[in-house]
């Protein structure tokens, strides 16, 4: 099946010629984990128009929150006040970088939902905090632990889910939360 999938993955065959139904295939389940967080999905039909479709495998799309958006007015009930740590993530809507990351961040605020809370803010809405906190590039992250930044904490820029999980657990590890 030639098709396009919404969003940032795109995926089509390397060429559209005229289909025919015995070359109609469905998408691998390669294909449909790399656009888990698509959701709208194109297709041609046999007699060669366009579909969409809505992707209903429960697998591949999560509704839930499992990063609150916090701004300056909770900021520090959420993050300087919490019992545990904190990974903030300073994001905006513009920053592709920020896009590619958020798959990766919100699979690991599950997976460590019992010793981390990770929450992001949107630099644009909050000026004080991005100048209080130096925050330069964007996605940034910073740690806090009993109502402060942890030292050596913070990391700036894309980055991969495996690299992502090897940060966190180093941070964990350092402040014994293992």
């Amino acid at each position: 099946m030639d098709c396009i999938v919404s969003s940032s993955t795109v995926l089509i065959r390397s060429h559209l010629a005229p289909i025919r139904s015995a070359s109609i295939k469905p998408l691998s389940s390669a294909q449909v984990a790399s656009s888990a967080s698509n959701r709208h999905i194109l297709s041609f039909n046999s007699s060669g128009k366009r579909t969409r479709t809505l992707s209903t495998n429960a697998s591949t799309i999560r509704c839930g929150g499992g990063i609150k958006e916090i701004g300056e007015s909770e900021f520090t009930s959420t993050v300087l006040e919490s019992d545990r740590p904190v990974l903030v993530n300073f994001v905006a809507t513009w920053c592709g970088p920020c896009k590619l990351v958020y798959p990766a961040t919100e699979a690991l605020s599950q997976e460590y939902d019992d010793r981390l809370t990770i929450v992001k803010i949107d630099h644009d809405a909050n000026p004080k905090l991005i100048a209080e906190y130096k925050v330069y590039g964007l996605p940034h992250f910073i740690l806090f632990k009993d109502g402060k930044e942890v030292p050596g904490s913070r990391r700036e820029g894309a980055i991969t889910k495996a690299k992502l999980k090897e940060y966190i657990d180093g941070l964990l590890t350092s402040i014994s939360v293992a």
